[in-house]
């Protein structure tokens, strides 16, 4: 800094003025700039001006001096009030001295995974979806970040709102969340839950223009997710046949449907002892509402629907069916079973996901029965599972009746009624195997008594891993029928992604329409999963979003501080550079890798009497 005298004649006088200038960098070169005006300057001479211009910038740079000096203070709260006043112009040079030791780094927010999320919901056009099922701006933000949620890290709606603070969602949608309470989500979800079929609907409309999906087969499959609690205001809480080996808790039955693509279409929520075969019908009507479509395509259950009214209802409404048997039909085939001719062999790659896994060999053989085309499969690694099962469950059924007798035995269980009735139970609990066992129970002797049936289990030995898979689909050939109707394990995909990393279970909530809310934010975050894995199988890429979502975490939006020479502080608020591996999956989701407009402001300091009180400054936005 220096000091520089200016003159300037007005009506014939003469009015002297010195500045106080400063030289700084630009793109063209060294530049002087005026910091301040510091009037006449009296009584000081002009030998005296560099010391004063020297002990000035020392002063501003944060330096004090050992005695006071009036004259000293009033010029640096002047120049303080000038800096204040008149903030960096826009457009100008960005070039500033800085104290590189006093650069710091704050607030540091997780940034990849959220900035992923959020950019898969634009593409995805949710945002209109959800203002076509009517819900307001702010509605939508807290819709969003609860579904980013359940993508990103799920949590509960009581502990989401720190979570949404600590990471950088606030700086991506431009929100300040600081105030967001747990209260505010749980009305969220109150807002939600009427608009859920609208919503599904729209977005089963977007997401078939934007993949070119092919709605020609549907997948129907059903899950069960359980409580904490015993839910007495919710009706739809059942205990029933629990897919979480949790018989214990109460729970509900969650029915999905996807595409052969893996995007879901539609789903609904039954009562936890709602059995899989009652709920086909009111699906396919649900189905028939999302999708606007009636007949044509070919609807894929499993076995808990190959019933004969099941497939009735499909083909009622001009759909075509693929479906595997129950176990008990497999002994009408036996012979065909145990022929070794006419089998077809289908190869089955590995999933590249998982390199370890082996490549396999399926036998398929086709029989046509009446208006049906039955295909018959082996598959050896299914033998051995098949196996493990039925004597696992064979094991277990062996140990209840013996505890059975001993209760008995010790006349513990005396009422012929109550025995009987302990036997019908434990038929139900191991069905795959207790059919090829004779259970009864001698009231004379009071004594339970059973004999295996050596037929049927030498049956059951010579099925194991044997399936059979029956369609109206004639112009299918074999290998078509079986590879379609494997397609059913995107479902069973689809719930373990629900479940984890998505975290659908356990429910906390106990009001029936918030139980269905927080699965159905479950299936939108689903939605954006797919759809991210989906652009990244497109491009070759075979991963889960559990790895993504971890290559992801250090991806981050932090506040770099920069102390000025001149005793100001500038404050930069931006995403970190990326690093290749984030740049690769940023590409290949054809989305910026520039997580948020960075934002700039600077802090003036402001002098304040004599050392009396500790510095303060102000924030220049």
């Amino acid at each position: 800094m220096f000091i520089k005298r200016t003159s300037k004649h007005v009506n014939g006088r003469t009015y002297l003025n010195h500045l106080l200038v400063e030289s700084v960098a630009t793109p063209k070169g060294p530049r002087h700039r005026v910091v301040c005006s510091l009037g006449s300057l009296a009584p000081a001479p002009a030998e005296e001006w560099h010391a004063l211009a020297c002990r000035i910038e020392a002063a501003l740079s944060g330096q004090s001096e050992l005695e006071r000096d009036a004259q000293l203070e009033t010029i640096v709260a002047r120049v303080k009030t000038q800096r204040q006043a008149q903030p960096p112009a826009k457009g100008k040079s960005d070039l500033v001295a800085i104290h590189t030791e006093q650069v710091a780094v704050e607030r540091p927010r997780e940034a990849g995974a959220v900035h992923v999320g959020h950019q898969m919901w634009n593409k995805l056009g949710v945002d209109e979806v959800l203002a076509r099922a009517g819900l307001s701006a702010r509605a939508r933000v807290l819709t969003q970040i609860m579904a980013l949620n359940r993508l990103v890290f799920p949590l509960s709606e009581h502990a989401m709102p720190d979570w949404i603070r600590n990471t950088a969602l606030g700086d991506i949608l431009g929100t300040d969340f600081d105030t967001l309470v747990d209260e505010s989500l749980y009305q969220n979800l109150d807002r939600l839950h009427p608009r859920r079929a609208l919503i599904e609907q729209g977005l089963a409309e977007r997401e078939r223009t934007l993949f070119n999906l092919d709605e020609s087969v549907y997948l129907y499959d059903l899950t069960s997710t359980y409580f904490e609690g015993q839910c007495p205001h919710n009706p739809q809480a059942q205990r029933g046949y629990s897919r979480d080996s949790r018989p214990d808790c109460k729970q509900v039955v969650v029915g999905l449907v996807l595409d052969r693509e893996g995007f879901p279409k539609a789903h609904e929520i039954f009562d936890g002892n709602r059995t899989d075969r009652t709920t086909l019908g009111d699906m396919l009507q649900i189905l028939e509402a999302r999708t606007g479509r009636t007949g044509g395509a070919t609807v894929v259950v499993d076995r808990g629907m190959a019933f004969d009214d099941n497939l009735k209802q499909i083909q009622d409404r001009h759909c075509h069916y693929i479906v595997a048997s129950r176990q008990g039909e497999r002994n009408e085939h036996l012979e065909e079973f145990e022929d070794a001719a006419h089998w077809a062999a289908i190869i089955r790659q590995p999933s590249p996901r998982n390199p370890a896994q082996q490549k396999s060999c399926v036998l398929v053989k086709r029989k046509v029965v009446g208006e049906e085309v039955h295909i018959l499969c082996k598959s050896d690694g299914r033998e051995q599972k098949d196996r493990a099962i039925r004597e696992k469950h064979e094991q277990h059924l062996l140990a209840d009746l013996k505890k059975l007798k001993k209760r008995i035995a010790t006349g513990r269980l005396k009422d012929k009624t109550k025995v009987y009735e302990a036997i019908g139970r434990l038929k139900e609990r191991y069905p795959r195997v207790a059919r090829y066992y004779e259970i009864g129970y001698e009231a004379s002797s009071a004594s339970l008594i059973w004999e295996e049936n050596a037929e049927k289990k030498t049956i059951a030995k010579q099925l194991d891993g044997g399936y059979l898979l029956k369609t109206d689909r004639k112009d299918l050939t074999d290998e078509e029928i079986w590879r379609t109707y494997m397609l059913l394990t995107r479902v069973e995909s689809a719930f373990r992604a629900m479940k984890s990393p998505l975290a659908e279970r356990p429910i906390f909530h106990h009001l029936k329409h918030r139980v269905q809310a927080h699965i159905f934010l479950c299936v939108l975050a689903y939605h954006l999963l797919v759809s991210i894995e989906k652009m990244l199988l497109d491009a070759g890429i075979h991963t889960s979003w559990a790895t993504l979502r971890e290559a992801l975490s250090t991806h981050q939006v932090v506040t770099v501080v920069l102390p000025a020479s001149n005793g100001d502080v500038l404050r930069i608020r931006k995403g970190s550079t990326p690093e290749p591996q984030h740049k690769t999956i940023y590409e290949t989701l054809r989305i910026p890798s520039d997580v948020m407009k960075p934002l700039k402001r600077w802090v003036r300091a402001i002098v304040t009497e004599a050392d009396a009180n500790p510095a303060k400054t102000q924030e220049i936005l």
